[in-house]
């Protein structure tokens, strides 16, 4: 669950319970008026009922959420209800916007613990401010004083704009209107701004990033002593004791046949060359970055390190003599074709779905906005099989293939003469 920001100048609005159709057009008019941009968990059937308005927060940068198809408390509602009702109101948004949502806030705040576990794939948000804006007695000064002792940045501030469910009163969004314009002319002058809950969550985790709880912190540790423990009982290396990015080891390949290049076909039995990346490296690259864009930028630059040493390495090492392809399995898989890896789906079966596990877990550790990113085009993150043929390693990237063979070690020059044999006059497939 989500309520409460990290931030240096921002706040979140967000307003429950619409679209109205006299209400939300005035408010829509005065977040455009001071460049405010919100987020609206809209009630399903109210949305169904003005598509126009939908369409029209869509259109003007808005975040919209779910808030049940009717506004019924969870606990008033078996979890199948429940679902059925979050995935209602997901098409009747997506059908108007051509965008699905997976940001909630159940009626009330109100969650059970079945549905908790049922929910996974959605991000529950709740709020760090209510005022009782849905009383029309409260009025529009009391109501304003309320709400500027919440300008606070991170603050994830409750507002309705629609006053027809069951407790509000139906004109007291016309106060709201009122007390927000102060708050927001208020804030403006302290130079706030109003941003999406999305955007919320991204600066708040980029400085849970900087500065990690000490849950976090633990979480990390205990994972990265983990890891140790498995690279020194399953006896993995590295090329660069100093700066390790790739661990490996050589064993027999396990999983189904694969066609390589040149008629070769990797088998059951066949050694491969398993790599694993060290996430040690990623999470630091992960805290020292500002954006995933940098993180992937660094991860290459790392890869294009790290491939030749691992080239030069197998050329010089009679161990590697009968390994076929190099071999990893990851949910970072888009883009490793550039390097000379095929990517491939893995058989389904238990090992899929266990990888699935382990890896979403290991994502939720070291990427830098940890499990909210798997909330995120979720269906993208699946763990695929990587494999390069061994002899397109050597012949790309070591330094005796590229070099006069007669330099090399008496091992390494035969070594590399055989495994560049076959690709003197036809072009390396991965080019």
């Amino acid at each position: 669950m989500f309520k409460r920001g990290r931030a240096e100048k921002e706040i979140s609005l967000t307003f429950d319970d619409g679209p109205d159709a006299y209400y939300t057009p005035l408010l829509l008019d005065l977040l455009k008026k001071y460049n405010a941009k919100a987020t609206f968990f809209v009630v399903g059937v109210n949305a169904e009922r003005h598509p126009d308005i939908i369409k029209r927060m869509h259109d003007e940068g808005h975040l919209i959420g779910i808030h049940n198809y009717v506004h019924k408390s969870n606990w008033l509602m078996r979890p199948k209800t429940v679902k059925n009702q979050i995935n209602r109101t997901i098409q009747i948004i997506q059908s108007i916007t051509g965008s699905g949502t997976v940001y909630y806030r159940p009626p009330w705040g109100v969650v059970n613990l079945i549905d908790f576990a049922k929910l996974g794939h959605l991000q529950i948000i709740l709020w760090s401010a209510m005022f009782g804006d849905w009383r029309k007695r409260l009025g529009a000064d009391r109501l304003e004083r309320r709400m500027m002792k919440k300008m606070r940045p991170g603050e994830v501030v409750l507002l309705h704009d629609c006053g027809t469910t069951f407790g509000a009163d139906k004109d007291a969004p016309a106060n709201m209107m009122i007390a927000l314009e102060r708050y927001m002319q208020a804030a403006q002058r302290k130079h706030f701004r109003f941003i999406r809950i999305d955007e919320m969550m991204r600066l708040t985790d980029a400085v849970r990033m900087r500065q990690p709880s000490l849950y976090k912190r633990t979480i990390v540790k205990l994972w990265f002593a983990w890891e140790k423990c498995f690279h020194s009982v399953f006896g993995l290396k590295t090329t660069n004791e100093e700066d390790p990015v790739f661990y490996y080891r050589v064993r027999p390949y396990q999983g189904e046949a694969v066609a390589l290049d040149q008629g070769q076909t990797l088998v059951q039995g066949d050694k491969v060359l398993e790599i694993h990346f060290d996430n040690k490296k990623l999470y630091e690259m992960s805290k020292k970055s500002r954006s995933t864009m940098q993180i992937a930028i660094q991860m290459i630059r790392s890869v294009e390190k790290t491939l030749p040493e691992l080239a030069d390495l197998a050329t010089a090492d009679p161990q590697f003599a009968d390994v076929k392809a190099l071999y990893g399995v990851s949910m970072l898989n888009r883009g490793p074709e550039k390097f000379g890896f095929k990517v491939l789906d893995l058989p389904k079966g238990f090992f899929a779905r266990s990888s699935q596990l382990y890896l979403k877990f290991l994502l939720s550790v070291i990427h830098p906005r940890g499990s909210a990113r798997l909330k995120e085009n979720n269906e993208l993150l699946v763990p695929k099989m990587m494999i390069m043929p061994f002899d397109f390693l050597i012949h790309r990237y070591s330094s005796v293939a590229k070099n006069d063979a007669g330099k090399a070690e008496p091992f390494a020059a035969p070594l590399a003469a055989k495994r560049a044999e076959g690709f003197e006059s036809t072009p390396p497939p991965f080019a």
